[in-house]
């Protein structure tokens, strides 16, 4: 799959984090498969780079988790696993229930009206086929809900595992199949919210990232 690299020139990124970006949408994209070694020579040559940005945004996706070292064999691109799906989406559902909870408590008129912008965004995008932008569509619309609780520790704490969910999001959004179930699930959560709904709230969005969890667990066997 390397052999499909390109990279996008940005005059405003340094060129390590054009590197970064460029391998990071590769992987999510599935450009670059789950398994697959990252043999840093193939990789600069590709990319038309020293091998130096390419060392640095292999470590940065190792923090990410979309990147693993395996024992004398180098860099290897993360399987996704039913364990860490459901590790993961456990921490979110939690997070993400309270979160709306205390949204439907502290949310203003204007973040109200936000979230049914990009609950309209979303459901605009999904006939686009663009599988980021379909996904920045859906994590705005979530992120909304996080800055309506006023709680920066708890905004913090999600924004901290966002990059964890986003490869489990993008599993999800490969399946066109699904879209019309999310924009569904978007408007009960929002509907659940503009009536202060704090019960209502949470169980739809516990119902919105368990059929996630379910639909990639499915996926991965």
């Amino acid at each position: 799959m390397i052999s499909g690299l390109t990279i996008e020139e940005n005059a405003y990124l340094p060129l390590r984090d054009v590197v970064f970006q460029t391998l990071r949408q590769a992987i999510l994209k599935g450009e670059l498969q789950p398994g697959e070694r990252l043999m840093e020579i193939k990789l600069a040559e590709r990319l038309g780079v020293s091998r130096t940005p390419i060392r640095e945004a292999i470590r940065k996706l190792e923090l990410e988790g979309l990147v693993v070292m395996i024992p004398r064999k180098g860099a290897a691109v993360a399987n996704i696993t039913e364990k860490d799906t459901k590790d993961v989406l456990e921490v979110r559902r939690t997070l993400e229930m309270f979160a709306v909870e205390v949204a439907c408590e502290r949310i203003t008129e204007e973040q109200l009206t936000e979230l049914k912008k990009a609950a309209k965004a979303f459901e605009s995008s999904k006939g686009s086929m663009d599988l980021i932008r379909i996904a920045e569509t859906d994590m705005n619309f979530h992120e909304i809900i996080y800055e309506a609780t006023h709680n920066e520790r708890l905004v913090q704490m999600l924004n901290n595992l966002r990059e964890n969910m986003y490869r489990y999001r993008i599993e999800y959004l490969k399946d066109p199949n699904y879209y019309d179930s999310l924009v569904r699930e978007h408007q009960e959560i929002l509907d659940a919210i503009e009536k202060r709904n704090k019960e209502r709230a949470g169980i739809c969005m516990r119902a919105h990232i368990d059929n996630q969890q379910l639909a990639v667990i499915s996926k991965l066997k």
